[in-house]
């Protein structure tokens, strides 16, 4: 359960760390408006997800098991944390995400890191389809600019709100989101190694700002971002509350879990490596509990940016504590820039992220699976949209054991090819 770390800096040098630096500074840019963007769209300040870039990230590649994991707020905890702030608060989220620290402790000391190959790969995808079902849609009302309270976190009422205030719709914000989107896809074919959702949502936002357009931004929706990280300090702890936040946390540690071990898996795909699994949950857990002491949002390995950290040439954690410290950085000098930044911008980037995470292309492949998988993976999809999250996991993962009990000849994994969420 050794840090990556560890075993990489016995043979580091100036290239690797040349390279690091590098990868760092590029995934730093594509994880600023994204972790905005994140936190926003889970119902919290924008700034949180900055912290939890800094904190959770720079912890996640300081202890984790990966050479080039990047840790920070990723999409499929929008559903978890919006759920979680609605009904209990933002302090109960943050005493949520430090019991699912614990709780990750807990699991990677007793070695269950290994356990993730026994979740069904339907029931991820229907998961994972799910959540950008559900990502896409939070994202309408800016998306369009429409003059409306926030909607209700329930998909059919949520469609129906929308659909009652189609006349609101804001023109040039839907012009904003259509243009971040074709420059964020464009520059993405263009030069993939490029840093194109900075560029994109940046550039976007300087047109509201100069050509004064009526569209919401980050400031005259939330006011100016702090330009320091906070004072950390313990969330305020009960017994009655924790009871009644286990349910949530469970949910978070074992997202969190699955998430970073996926992103991890993929990671070994692209470098030819391989991650220590146990490392990698107990890095979780301590990043999460980091997190909630700052205030921050729950945290995992996001599978996207550890993609751009290999392209970019990141070699070890190095690189995602460069990414961690650059977001840092930017945070202390620049925090009155992020206020420009459009909503309907950052709405067409989450859409995206939305869509890229769903992975379209590969429908196909779950079409031509075996009936049972496919069963599986609408079951788990249906009760993501309609249901609980809880609910579709826990249902999910029985049903997916059940089936697999029921075939021994079939094997505990398979040959896949990495995904792109």
């Amino acid at each position: 359960m050794k840090p990556k770390i560890l075993t990489t800096l016995k043979t580091y040098d100036r290239t690797q760390f040349a390279g690091d630096v590098v990868a760092g500074v590029t995934v730093a840019m594509v994880a600023l408006p994204l972790s905005l963007a994140i936190a926003i769209a889970s119902g919290a300040p924008p700034e949180k997800g900055l912290v939890t870039a800094i904190v959770a990230g720079l912890l996640i590649s300081l202890l984790g098991g990966s050479r080039v994991q990047i840790g920070g707020p990723t999409g499929a905890f929008i559903v978890v944390v919006f759920g979680v702030i609605a009904e209990y608060g933002y302090d109960g989220l943050v005493l949520a995400t430090f019991m699912a620290g614990v709780i990750m402790l807990v699991a990677g000391y007793f070695r269950a890191g290994n356990l993730v190959a026994f979740v069904p790969e339907p029931v991820i995808n229907g998961f994972t389809i799910g959540i950008g079902i559900i990502i896409a849609t939070s994202q309408l009302k800016d998306f369009f600019g429409l003059s409306m309270a926030q909607p209700p976190a329930e998909f059919i009422g949520k469609i129906e709100a929308l659909w009652a205030n189609k006349q609101s719709l804001n023109v040039q914000a839907l012009g904003i989101g259509l243009a971040a989107m074709l420059m964020i896809v464009g520059l993405r074919r263009i030069a993939p190694k490029f840093p194109g959702l900075v560029v994109a949502v940046g550039l976007t936002s300087a047109i509201v700002a100069v050509a004064t357009l009526p569209v919401d931004t980050i400031f005259s929706r939330f006011g100016a971002l702090p330009s320091a990280l906070p004072m950390p300090a313990l969330p305020d702890i009960t017994f009655a509350r924790m009871i009644e936040l286990l349910p949530s946390a469970i949910v978070i540690a074992s997202l969190a879990s699955i998430e970073s071990l996926l992103s991890a898996l993929v990671a070994d795909k692209m470098i030819g490596g391989n991650h220590r699994p146990n490392a990698e949950v107990l890095a979780q857990g301590f990043a999460n509990i980091g997190s909630a002491l700052f205030g921050g949002l729950p945290a995992t390995g996001a599978i996207a940016r550890t993609a751009t950290n290999v392209r970019a040439g990141g070699k070890t954690p190095v690189a995602g504590i460069v990414h961690a410290l650059t977001i840092l950085l930017v945070m202390l000098l620049a925090a009155p820039l992020a206020g420009y930044l459009a909503m309907p911008a950052l709405a067409g980037l989450l859409i995206l992220t939305a869509w890229n995470m769903s992975e379209p292309h590969k429908w196909r492949g779950y079409l031509q699976a075996r009936a049972s998988d496919r069963v599986l993976l609408l079951l788990t999809l249906v009760l993501t949209v309609f249901a609980d999250l809880t609910i579709a996991i826990g249902v999910g993962v029985s049903v997916g054991l059940a089936l697999r009990l029921r075939r021994r000849d079939a094997p505990i994994e398979k040959d896949w090819t990495p995904p792109d969420r």
